[in-house]
């Protein structure tokens, strides 16, 4: 198997892998965005309680364009939420809040997977720009000098590349306990305080399984391309 057929075919299952799973939280949450909360309150309503049960009185609930765009910034400590979200009274809207607020109680808290997840964040933004660029350029050097019988630089430019790329990939994993607490900080406080029925629970704790699938596909593909490309060193 060559080296751009076995990257396609790698590349080809996981994005298969990753739309599936993208597609079934979207039916998810557009099935639940149709169980209404019976407490009537919006996905803002419910960000604005759970704070405020946690004693967390700086961090600002704000809404965003786009659909599933909601996320928490710790730089200015603001839970952004999209408009469907922010806007409205169903099982989904309140899980996407509650998980956004979970954020913002661990940074509150100190939670130490979030708080090594943001120092990654500076080194990972460069890392994700180039790391393939710097890999294929080490693959194509490898390539191009097998002629003479010397790849030692495209070797060395190759190994750079899977530093940065392992960054990345570093970064996915670590990203895994940082969404799933907060999902179950979530499920926790909606239970607890009774803020949803049963039926309206189940909704929610659904649409957030599939949420934090999403992340469990984007770490294994990761490092699964990670582990080719180290294998497609190791053969040269």
């Amino acid at each position: 198997m060559t080296y751009d057929s076995g990257y396609f075919i790698l590349a080809g299952v996981i994005m298969l892998v990753s739309i599936f799973v993208s597609n079934k939280l979207k039916s998810k949450f557009a099935h639940y965005s149709k169980l209404h909360l019976r407490n009537g309150m919006s996905g803002a309503q419910i960000a604005e309680k759970m704070l405020a049960d946690h004693g967390i009185r700086d961090v600002e609930i704000t809404h965003v364009k786009g659909r599933l765009t909601d996320h928490y910034n710790p730089r200015n400590k603001t839970v952004n939420l999209s408009e469907a979200v922010y806007h409205e009274r169903n099982a989904a809207a309140a899980a996407v809040a509650a998980h956004e607020v979970g954020h913002a109680i661990q940074h509150a808290r100190s939670y130490k997977w979030l708080q090594m997840r943001s120092k990654l964040v500076p080194l990972v933004s460069i890392a994700s720009k180039f790391s393939q660029w710097v890999i294929y350029a080490g693959a194509a050097m490898i390539a191009s000098q097998q002629v003479a019988g010397d790849t030692t630089i495209g070797k060395n430019i190759l190994i750079v590349g899977l530093i940065m790329f392992a960054t990345g990939t570093a970064f996915s994993f670590v990203t895994l306990p940082v969404e799933y607490d907060a999902s179950n900080r979530a499920l926790r406080w909606l239970k607890d305080k009774n803020m949803v029925t049963q039926e309206e629970y189940a909704g929610s704790q659904d649409a957030l399984k599939w949420a934090a699938r999403t992340y469990v596909v984007a770490a294994l593909g990761s490092l699964a391309t990670l582990v080719y490309f180290m294998k497609y060193l190791k053969r040269r």
